[in-house]
């Protein structure tokens, strides 16, 4: 949608929400074979912020992806926040990113008209690629992220193809390296919320360890909770979290939000008497609402220990969910001996849930199983609109995934508790399906 000006050189995009914006270029380009995921970031959005003034400013990001769109027609594209885009598009090669990101980058090298002045919009580029046939979006957009993360610090764009062994590190290397990081500081966390979606409010968050390497960069849990388990720095860490997490669930409650958060619980932990013991200490000594996520995989290592130890947890008032359900072999003689009040299905079936047609019948028949149990449940890795409204008609309790929130720091989700943010998605929910509730029940 572009209209020729005097200029033959410049465009006006139409789809831009201001109207008052001209840049001078043009491209187009068909986009298969591979998935690319690109981040594209306003590098000195507060500069243009103070400049432009905030009502203006937050328009910023819509006039950004309309020139990305003219830049690049066949990609789609989401406005992640005020200063942040994703674009994704099919590709024939790994190069086909860098390509896209140089076409890109040529319509930003000259100042932009913004409401009658001309001003410097700064960009970073960062994704991953990886076969269609292979795609992960959850991968995809985690490597997307962290390359974003190595682009801001190295300020080049940066783009991973996840077909190549970026894991070539030293393993031991990595694992000598991992106890130092709780010590300095390397090692953080972020936090992602639930949304019940009847009362339409944030009921508990969930805390997730990541590693900001100095050298290698932004280590993704995938990649070094397994080498913590492997050098037993497991327990190290899991302490550290928790302690973190008390501290961190005391500032919500100061701030008006006494919600729990959750912690990802290693199957190795739960047979490790000691390990209990000091988490048990430490729930006693410094009351807070705390609970603890633990997989179906962790139980049936050691199903006699692993019950025990829950139900010590239990009885001191953490409260347990069962993660990643259906990821594992899920065990009934397990589940109905587990002192759990939540079970959380796991994204592989929620991904997928409005284009499968036996995803949507196993998540219906999970729930009323939980429900039959006593238990909430959690539905992972909600995405879209249309997964939220489905799930609200099946009567899943609660929602966590990329439509509702990224995993954020303590205090930018404080702020996102203050200002309701979760409404937008819940608002967006589509009503109807096509399909009476009669369909879902179906053997």
């Amino acid at each position: 949608m572009a209209e020729e000006t005097t200029d033959p050189q410049t465009r006006n995009y139409c789809g831009s929400m201001s109207g008052d914006l001209a840049i001078r270029s043009g491209a187009d380009d068909g986009c298969a074979g591979w998935r690319l995921f690109l981040l594209a970031e306003i590098v000195n959005f507060g500069d243009l912020r103070r400049a432009l003034g905030r009502p203006r400013a937050d328009q910023l990001i819509q006039d950004v992806a309309a020139i990305v769109a003219g830049a690049w027609p066949a990609a789609h594209i989401v406005a992640a926040s005020r200063s942040l885009l994703e674009i994704a598009c099919d590709g024939s090669a790994p190069v086909d990113a860098d390509a896209a990101i140089a076409r890109l980058r040529t319509c930003f090298e000259v100042p932009l008209e913004i409401a009658g002045e001309w001003h410097e919009i700064e960009m970073v580029f960062a994704g991953a690629t990886m076969p269609a046939k292979d795609s992960n979006d959850v991968r995809l957009i985690e490597a997307a992220e962290a390359a974003l993360t190595q682009a801001r610090a190295d300020k080049v764009d940066v783009v991973r193809d996840l077909t190549k062994n970026e894991k070539s590190y030293d393993r031991m290397a990595l694992i000598s390296d991992l106890g130092g990081a709780i010590a300095s500081g390397d090692v953080f966390l972020q936090y992602q919320p639930k949304v019940h979606l009847r009362r339409q409010e944030i009921v508990s968050v969930e805390a997730l360890v990541r590693w900001q390497h100095p050298v290698r960069g932004l280590i993704l849990p995938g990649d070094f909770i397994p080498l913590a388990e492997e050098g037993r720095k497991i327990g190290a860490l899991t302490l550290w979290t928790i302690r973190k997490v008390i501290a961190d669930q005391r500032l919500l409650a100061a701030a008006g939000f006494d919600i729990p958060i959750f912690v990802n619980i290693s199957g190795m932990l739960l047979a490790d008497s000691h390990f209990v013991d000091q988490v048990c200490a430490m729930v006693r000594s410094l009351p807070t609402k705390i609970g603890f996520e633990i997989t179906e995989t962790a139980v049936i290592k050691d199903p006699e220990m692993a019950i025990r130890h829950l139900r010590t947890f239990a009885e001191i008032g953490v409260t347990l969910a069962i993660d990643d359900y259906g990821a594992g072999l899920s065990s009934l003689a397990y589940l109905k001996q587990l002192p759990a009040r939540e079970l959380k299905i796991d994204k592989m079936f929620v991904l997928e849930l409005t284009s499968s047609n036996r995803d949507p019948l196993i998540v219906r028949s999970t729930i009323d199983l939980a429900h039959a149990l006593d238990m909430e449940v959690t539905a992972e890795g909600v995405e879209t609109p249309a997964a939220l409204a489905l799930l609200s008609v099946m009567g899943c309790d609660m929602a966590q995934g990329y439509l509702i929130s990224r995993p954020i720091v303590i205090d930018a989700m404080i702020q996102f508790l203050e200002e309701d943010r979760h409404l937008a998605a819940m608002a967006a929910m589509r009503p109807t399906f096509g399909r009476p509730e009669a369909f879902w029940k179906r053997a």
